[in-house]
């Protein structure tokens, strides 16, 4: 435990001043983009979201659904899920939802956000508990579980890239849509739906 809590210790340090001088230094080549949807799809969407933010849960719940079952099923829209750190735990989540690749991702992320009130609850020592049993529900042997959290190096290169991608696009709240390369804020998914149907029009 005392590794895990120094991994989200590294992480909230590298997300200060100090930490962005060092960034330069961290390989993040073997960070590995999620994705649902068609490379060539007219429209693409990136989400930049937290597994501890609310609103991130909601459009999860709800709108994502939605867009996945209108848009990205249908091979009309690529959808690119990225991470935003805003504290250690949801680094942990993604540590976590990361763990069995990319093809369980989607469906840990899932499962997080479904159940985000109840993980998020209690210490660290808790929430980390919490979250090995949902990587356990999903099927995450333990030994493979205990390794992802304590991924020092893949917990420096997942704020690190978090930190390049969120400069690049100027994410300052989550959670964050880039449609086509212009950013959007949170919005209801009729008013999603008529920007998608603009664009795929164009």
């Amino acid at each position: 435990m005392k590794q895990l809590i120094a991994t989200g210790a590294l992480a909230l340090a590298l997300m200060t001043g100090a930490g962005q001088a060092q960034e330069a230094t961290i390989d993040t080549s073997g960070i590995v983009e999620m994705t649902m949807g068609a490379e060539e799809a007219k429209v693409t969407i990136v989400e930049y979201a937290s597994f501890t933010c609310p609103h991130c849960a909601n459009f999860h719940k709800g709108p994502l659904k939605q867009l996945k079952a209108d848009y990205i099923d249908t091979d009309k829209v690529h959808f690119t899920y990225r991470d935003v750190y805003f504290d250690r735990f949801g680094l942990w989540a993604a540590m976590v939802a990361r763990c069995a690749g990319p093809e369980k991702f989607f469906g840990i992320a899932d499962m997080l956000y479904e159940q985000q009130r109840e993980w998020t609850q209690g210490e660290p020592a808790q929430i980390a508990d919490n979250l090995r049993r949902i990587g356990k529900v999903a099927g995450i042997a333990p030994d493979a579980l205990e390794a992802c959290l304590n991924d020092n190096e893949n917990a420096k290169a997942l704020v690190a890239w978090y930190q390049a991608n969120a400069e690049a696009d100027g994410v300052e709240s989550t959670p964050t849509l880039i449609i086509n390369d212009q950013k959007y804020n949170n919005m209801p998914y009729d008013d999603l739906k008529a920007i998608i149907e603009e664009k795929l029009a164009e």
